[in-house]
């Protein structure tokens, strides 16, 4: 290396002898992402050959990245303000962002020099985004800091771009640089599950909310991540496809990648779904379709609903139980059950989305408790209010009831199923039986009745009536029950056996036998819980399991080396009885273990199991995106900017870890095209 004051280094090549020019080397201290090559005599900007950002004529190449002999200080300063630059210094950013998140060693290689005012400005943003405070409020909390004496906000101005106006296009700002840490981590990733929620509002306006599975080849780590929610046109399957492969294309996500297709919705028809899922599977061949079950999701699809004629009116006559009860205090203190169960199950009463209580086992526990306090109630209301009169006809009917005790022995054993897919580190080998073992249940007690339906019948009472001879009255808790007559009962069988096949039906369609094949097979291989507990025992043991996922997932393994790796594979995870399913495929894909490098076939069949969409992280971002979509609609009345802010709120990390230097940069850049706005020191 020259020092400064000696000898230039380099000389131009212009032909005009007179006018020779040099590389200085005080330029490196003013422009430190300069580079000079002392052989060839060129210089060059580190952050552009580190980007290789295309230009508009799709070319990534510049001067300053094959190198340039033009040492004028000019050039330099023309270089630093080109779009080029400020591409390569985003692109460059986003990335060391991306690995600052995976790797925190690495945060202090951020260092950009940024206007502290439009930081603060900016993290109020982030900070009402995080925790749902409305947009309107952003200029009265600027003002608060003000008066707090924020010297951010009190030394400087932060130009006519940053006010409470434009909250929505910072919103934008920031959920862009979350969406760019999305796709570093679906194109890191190798392979991707994709959930989607559709919602409907008031007025049958359907959107779909969209989250995804990654996993991490640097750690094996798993990651759970909204992508948006976007607005869902009328139409079909293929309405619904089509949505789902447009965002694909938008994050970048392959086709080859796909994996998993998970259906989380209370309000999506499930043949609709499955025509879907049927389409996608055409686009990617990988991919294998779950319809989950969700908290206040209907065990049933709207055409079974409709077509079990009791069902509805069953649903109707609880809705108006709770609104008419649930407010009540002081001396309805009987029903302050029916408050507790809104606030237990956090059921708005008042949102545009259709409350099933069929499915809600708290809600039916609570009309089945307080069964005789509504009744009299009713009865002493019937005559001032033709609503309490029929609602008081409607519950003493022995169908209402007896249905209540159908639910009560069905609704328990879903909650079980349910609470499976909230298990972060969830075992696998259990899927395949819980759902074989409720189908047999369902299916049992179509012929004969569960304890709770079989237990009041035994506690009904039996009186003869005196106006009708060979006829009875019957009575349960001290209330005499309305339509008891053979023809009833008969009616009310023909209802039991209708509703439990429409909810076995249900349950194998939305876990096709292949999903339940694949995931017990998955668990058999990768679960060391499940392996044989004697050595002797495991030389037989998973080979139909292992051949199961060879051919589904031929495409992306070597059948014969897998099955030539497998005796050595099955006697290593014999000897980590201690690590869970989890466990060991993290430790097959990170990609610099010693198994990854030993078993590749095991490792891309552990990284597919990995992206599984399970766990209680996914199912709290899920939740917590239809409560945010509520919320906005409510607020806003329309989807503008609206899935931006359940971005940030969903998936936005600690304000101090994330890059607001970058979120400037896009804001300024939608805002003012050409403006410089930081700089890399």
């Amino acid at each position: 290396m020259v020092p400064p004051g000696k000898k230039p280094a380099g000389e131009t090549s212009n032909s005009n002898k007179k006018c020779k020019r040099y590389f200085n080397e005080h330029w490196k201290e003013e422009f430190t992402w300069l580079e000079f090559d002392y052989e060839r005599k060129l210089m060059f900007c580190i952050e552009c050959r580190q980007a290789l950002v295309k230009n508009k004529h799709g070319k990534a190449e510049n001067a300053f990245t094959v190198g340039t002999d033009n040492f004028q200080r000019h050039a330099l300063l023309r270089h630093v303000t080109s779009g080029a630059h400020r591409q390569a210094l985003a692109v460059n950013r986003e990335q060391l962002a991306f690995e600052s998140r995976v790797h925190p060693e690495l945060r202090s290689v951020l260092k950009v020099e940024v206007n502290p005012a439009k930081v603060a400005v900016l993290t109020t943003v982030y900070w009402m985004a995080k925790e749902d405070i409305a947009g309107e409020k952003c200029s009265s909390l600027l003002d608060l800091q003000k008066f707090n004496l924020c010297q951010a906000l009190l030394a400087s101005e932060h130009s006519e771009f940053y006010h409470p106006g434009s909250a929505r296009e910072m919103q934008a700002a920031i959920a862009q640089v979350l969406h760019n840490e999305d796709r570093h981590r679906i194109k890191a990733s190798p392979f991707v599950g994709l959930v989607v929620d559709e919602t409907v509002d008031v007025l049958e306006q359907r959107s779909l909310a969209v989250f995804t599975t990654t996993v991490s080849p640097c750690s094996g780590q798993t990651s759970a991540t909204f992508l948006g929610s976007f607005e869902l046109p009328s139409g079909g399957a293929s309405t619904v496809a089509g949505k789902v492969a447009e965002v694909m294309r938008s994050f970048g996500i392959p086709t080859m990648k796909l994996t998993w297709l998970r259906a989380d919705s209370a309000s999506l028809v499930a043949e609709r779904l499955s025509g879907a899922g049927a389409a996608l599977t055409s686009l990617c061949p990988l991919l294998m379709e779950m319809h989950c079950l969700s908290h206040g999701s209907s065990l049933l699809p709207a055409d079974s609903i409709g077509s079990i004629e009791y069902l509805q009116k069953y649903e109707t006559t609880v809705d108006a139980v709770y609104r008419l009860y649930s407010s009540f205090r002081g001396e309805r203190n009987g029903l302050q059950e029916l408050q507790s169960v809104l606030d237990l199950c956090e059921i708005d009463l008042g949102s545009p989305r259709a409350i099933h209580w069929t499915s809600i086992f708290p809600a039916v526990e609570a009309i089945d408790s307080s069964w005789p306090t509504l009744v009299l109630l009713l009865e002493s209301e019937a005559e001032r209010s033709p609503v309490a009169h029929g609602l008081c006809e409607e519950l003493k009917k022995f169908q209402f009831v007896a249905f209540t005790k159908i639910l009560l022995d069905v609704l328990p054993i879903f909650q079980k199923l349910r609470r499976f897919f909230q298990i972060e580190d969830f075992d696998l080998s259990i899927l395949k039986p819980i759902v074989s073992a409720t189908a047999t249940t369902l299916q049992a007690q179509k012929s004969t009745s569960g304890q709770n339906l079989q237990e009041f019948l035994n506690e009904m009472n039996e009186h003869p009536r005196d106006d009708r001879e060979g006829e009875s009255r019957l009575y349960y808790k001290g209330v005499e029950l309305a339509n008891c007559s053979k023809v009833h009962l008969k009616h009310f069988e023909r209802l039991k056996e209708s509703y439990l096949e429409s909810v076995r039906g249900n349950l194998l369609d939305r876990f096709p036998s292949s999903i339940l094949e694949a995931i017990s097979s998955f668990s058999a291989i990768f679960n060391p819980k499940c392996y044989p507990q004697s050595l002797e025992d495991i030389g037989s043991y998973g080979v139909s399991e292992l051949n199961f996922l060879l051919q589904a997932y031929s495409r992306v393994v070597v059948s014969e080396r897998a099955l030539s790796d497998f005796p050595l594979f099955k006697r290593i995870v014999f000897s980590l009885s201690q690590l869970s399913f989890k466990d060991l495929c993290v430790k097959l894909v990170y990609s610099s273990s010693e198994m990854h490098e030993l078993f590749p076939d095991f490792a891309v069949l552990a990284a597919i199991a990995l992206a599984l969409p399970l766990g209680s992280v996914l199912a709290e971002k899920i939740s917590r995106g239809r409560e945010l979509l509520q919320r906005g609609r409510t607020r806003r009345g329309k989807d503008e900017g609206l899935s931006d802010l359940m971005k940030i709120a969903i998936d936005g990390p600690a304000s101090s870890e994330f890059d607001f230097a970058l979120a400037i940069e896009y804001y300024e850049s939608t805002r003012e095209p050409g403006f410089i706005v930081a700089q890399v020191k």
